[in-house]
């Protein structure tokens, strides 16, 4: 059982670090809408073809994504678009905690806890303020 448990977690690792590429995660919510072709994913995140190709090529690797050949066009799709909703859970995990960093950093006051409000980039000083003329 332990062997099993530790092949998933392998599995698991090379996943997200096929994942750990803002681009990636781009396709990967563009592939969530529809199959596309590379010109047409190229084009939408303004990077080159090759570029793209490489991409996709290391997300199939890891079973993220599959080709669909119709003729001389090839579709990219996401092989589970369930994988859509994981990415979703962690975006919540990451606004939860950039929500609790920014409640500690308003605390300290180095961030105004009123996100319209006004941002300082420092803490409070009692130095002397210099104006330029």
């Amino acid at each position: 059982m332990q062997d099993a448990v530790n092949e998933i977690d392998a599995i698991q690792a090379s996943l997200l670090r096929a994942l750990a590429s803002p681009q990636r995660l781009r396709l990967l919510h563009l592939l969530g809408d529809r199959p596309k072709e590379v010109n047409e994913l190229a084009r939408e995140l303004e990077l080159g073809q090759a570029t793209v190709s490489q991409h996709l090529a290391a997300m199939r690797g890891v079973g993220l994504v599959e080709a669909n050949r119709d003729g001389r066009s090839v579709r990219y799709r996401l092989t589970d678009p369930e994988i859509l909703v994981a990415c979703d859970l962690m975006r919540q995990v990451i606004g939860r905690r950039l929500s609790a960093l920014g409640s500690l950093a308003a605390a300290a006051g180095y961030a105004p806890a009123d996100p319209g409000a006004n941002a300082q980039t420092s803490p409070p000083s009692s130095s002397t303020q210099v104006t330029h003329p």
